[in-house]
């Protein structure tokens, strides 16, 4: 990935927002490009529970996918004063909690709907945990709509009966009404 033509991009589509920046660091974290703003009005370029930092990645990511001439859309992360790390970290704190939940009943759980970008960090973060190595997670529900289900990979004896399928226990309280990705 180019991380100059991402910085510069990135750089000039703030400008032409309005938004202030007074730092951009581009780097690669595993298969993710990731980019850290730093700026002193951070709640501007956040915007209401994250809209404007989605909507500035989005246009980002397209930037960059038609100056590169790419064929996907590159995964590009930007971050705002460490914002989207936080909600990333309350993902994995909540995963590891429903995780408890699912080893004391033997039921599985379903997170509340997230989009695409946290069920990646959820399936991620389980299959490559290894205190969660006894766990699983697989994806259900459709559009805005889908969500994680978390359950044992061995389901106990006197469970669910092969070919039966075991309704999702939801949790209204689970701390991911608010995510902003």
């Amino acid at each position: 990935m180019d991380n100059t033509l991402i910085a510069s991009a990135l750089a000039e589509l703030l400008r032409h927002l309005g938004l202030p920046q007074s730092d951009i660091k581009v780097y690669a974290e595993d298969d993710v490009t990731r980019v850290d703003i730093t700026s002193d009005d951070a709640s501007r370029i956040i915007g209401w529970h994250g809209e404007t930092l989605n909507s500035v990645q989005h246009l980002l990511k397209s930037i960059v996918r038609s100056a590169l001439k790419l064929d996907r859309t590159p995964l590009i992360v930007v971050d705002v004063d460490g914002y989207r790390r936080m909600q990333e970290d309350k993902v994995k704190h909540i995963a590891d909690t429903k995780a408890d939940f699912v080893r004391r009943t033997g039921n599985r759980i379903a997170l509340s709907p997230m989009s695409p970008y946290f069920r990646r960090i959820v399936h991620l973060y389980v299959a490559n945990n290894p205190a969660l190595q006894d766990l699983t997670t697989e994806s259900v529900g459709e559009g805005d709509y889908r969500q994680i289900v978390l359950r044992l990979k061995e389901e106990k004896k006197g469970g669910v009966k092969s070919g039966e399928e075991l309704s999702p226990v939801i949790a209204a309280d689970d701390g991911l009404e608010n995510l902003d990705i």
